[in-house]
């Protein structure tokens, strides 16, 4: 990733970014994964809409990966969202500055957009996606955001929403992914393609819903903090030197570093370079037979052939007289 690309996904100073209402400070800084829905405007909830889904930061070590959508009745589309006014892009080609100022005019109760739109996130916190990603099932980053965009869908409809079109930006194969969100959402009409962001406005105000959120959350843990570790992507200097700088020797970092990433791996790996990190080896498991309830009381016959355990439990073992 190029310098003129990391600067626009380095999120702005705090004091010149809109905090949208999808920031969930208590989540974000204990690590969690969470969910926001707008409030659904009248002008919504009485035409079919057209909703598009796309992602911000997928790459990223640092960060959460934030999904967003967005929805629109299928009239209003293009005349709205590609109007001087607002001007909806790809959020990769839109400052940072603008990214905020069209986020609020969404969230101003006043403006058209808030009256005529709606919009969701799902944030999927750094601790989240790395434990998945190290489970057994191996629930990886694809399978995550599947599941995100598919909760994300279902809870805009669920809220009353006639969702009639569905457009998503997707970096895996399409065809693959249209089929599934098909058999799914049979009832609307699916898109799915590369790029989607650049051709789709209701993408594109998706793009710019989750990217501005987590331009906020990136901050969570403090303003010195987001600034020194820059824009979170591993080709980041700042994002790599804020690593090197606050890894703690055993622990790592916090809630806010994906543990599963190369980056992150290889530097809790002891070098010359990082030579304060401690390697830590666990025991193995026991691997032996599972001890019987019955075996810490049961004693062994004398012959050395095992005792009938019945017997002996209830009193007087089988086949022995009693008189």
């Amino acid at each position: 990733m190029g310098d003129s690309q990391l600067a626009l996904e380095t999120p702005p100073s705090p004091s010149s970014i809109f905090t949208p209402p999808s920031i969930d400070p208590p989540a974000l800084l204990s690590g969690a994964s969470y969910t926001y829905f707008s409030p659904i405007q009248p002008a919504v909830a009485s035409a079919p809409v057209c909703l598009g889904v796309d992602e911000a930061g997928r790459g990223p070590v640092l960060g959460p990966m934030v999904y967003g959508v967005f929805f629109v009745p299928l009239p209003l589309s293009d005349s709205l969202l590609r109007s001087p006014a607002h001007r909806f892009d790809d959020s990769k080609v839109l400052t940072p500055g603008f990214r905020s100022t069209l986020m609020q005019t969404l969230c101003t109760p006043s403006s058209e957009l808030f009256a005529n739109s709606g919009w969701a996130v799902s944030s999927l916190s750094a601790r989240d996606i790395g434990a998945h990603m190290f489970s057994p099932s191996s629930y990886n980053l694809n399978a995550q955001a599947m599941d995100a965009t598919v909760e994300l869908i279902k809870g805009v409809i669920e809220r009353g929403v006639n969702v009639a079109e569905i457009y998503v930006d997707t970096v895996g194969p399409p065809a693959t992914y249209q089929a599934k969100l098909e058999k799914i959402f049979p009832m609307a009409k699916i898109t799915v393609a590369k790029k989607a962001d650049s051709l789709y406005p209701c993408v594109s105000a998706a793009s710019v819903c989750a990217k501005v959120t987590r331009d906020v959350a990136l901050e969570a843990d403090g303003e010195e903090e987001a600034m020194a570790w820059g824009s979170g992507y591993p080709s980041d200097g700042r994002c790599v030197g804020w690593m090197r700088n606050n890894m703690h020797p055993v622990f790592g970092w916090g809630p806010e570093c994906r543990f599963s990433w190369g980056t992150a791996k290889d530097m809790l790996e002891p070098t010359k370079s990082t030579p304060g990190t401690v390697k830590v080896e666990w025991p193995a498991d026991d691997d032996g037979d599972n001890a019987r309830v019955t075996g810490f009381f049961v004693a062994g016959r004398s012959d050395g052939e095992p005792a009938d355990e019945l017997g002996t439990w209830f009193g007087t073992p089988a086949g022995v007289e009693a008189f």
